[in-house]
């Protein structure tokens, strides 16, 4: 497994199981046969409601829980100082864990960006006291990163964005290299509708032309090729699947490499339409919902 080191020195295995919209009884079975498999990172958030289930597998694992980076996500309706630290408390308990090894804000929350702040310098605390190894954003524009580095200390380790050849975000990418923030990709293979109402009219990467003209070229399959493509640029990447022989496929990813060329025609593929929902569009009238207590 290839490991990237975060900005404060932590070292982050590159892919990670993603578990956003696994049912609970289902997220046990995949995580435990994603760690069977050789994962080691697990990237779940309060927001998907199966943090229990993510920490069960863990637990239950051979594997040691040293050996297992977690990463979870706080939602919008816990943002604020106090309020995030509680959300810590939840994550935590429903996970089973003392430290979480990543915690990241789950959205902007620009219509009330002073919450936000205030989250983030909860996450500040947590890093301080040591319940976490790391902290970073996810969904955070250039404006939104702006203002979150000109408010608080601690520049975030990770950026967690939709990142595929059809939508690339390099405006966003090159702002997070600049600054020495790791671009995490969820939806890596661009080939999963998943929110309603964002891709029911939308082809998927996987089938693009090139993108099967690249697998066949190297034996290799369209969603394989799609996360080398994202290694390769420097990015961690989280696939989804609940399927074993998928999540197998997902990782065995390290045996070959794109040319320059490939790259490129990859890179060609931007259509700039986004598969979720704006970032700005992201308010707790639209969006808000209680997290369960542990």
């Amino acid at each position: 497994m290839q490991t990237l080191t975060l900005n404060n020195g932590v070292e982050m295995p590159a892919i990670g199981l993603g578990v956003f919209q696994t049912p609970p009884d289902e997220t046990r079975a995949a995580v435990t046969a994603a760690l069977e498999l050789g994962y080691r990172h697990i990237d779940t958030a309060a927001a998907y409601g199966n943090e229990r289930e993510v920490g069960q597998a863990i637990r239950d694992s051979a594997v040691p829980r040293e050996e297992i980076f977690v990463e979870t996500k706080i939602w919008i309706s816990d943002y604020g100082y106090d309020e995030t630290l509680h959300g810590f408390d939840k994550s935590a308990a429903k996970l089973g864990v003392d430290r979480i090894d990543l915690l990241i804000l789950h959205q902007a929350l620009p219509s009330d960006f002073g919450k936000t702040i205030a989250a983030y310098r909860a996450l500040e605390k947590l890093l301080a006291d040591g319940k976490v190894r790391a902290i970073g954003v996810s969904n955070f524009m250039v404006d939104h990163l702006t203002a979150l580095l000109d408010a608080t200390a601690v520049v975030p380790a990770v950026n967690q964005l939709e990142i595929h050849p059809y939508f690339q975000q390099r405006a966003v990418l090159d702002f997070d290299n600049e600054h020495g923030i790791l671009n995490q990709a969820w939806s890596p293979i661009g080939g999963i509708t998943f929110y309603p109402g964002y891709g029911e009219d939308r082809r998927s990467v996987l089938e693009d032309p090139a993108v099967t003209a690249i697998a066949e070229a190297h034996g290799k399959t369209p969603a394989q090729v799609l996360l080398r493509w994202g290694l390769q640029q420097g990015r961690s990447v989280i696939p989804k699947s609940t399927k074993r022989h998928r999540i197998a496929e997902n990782i065995d990813v390290f045996d070959f490499a794109l040319t320059p060329d490939e790259l490129k025609t990859l890179d060609a593929l931007e259509t700039g339409r986004r598969g979720g929902p704006e970032p700005e569009d992201v308010t707790l009238a639209a969006y808000g919902r209680a997290v369960p207590e542990a």
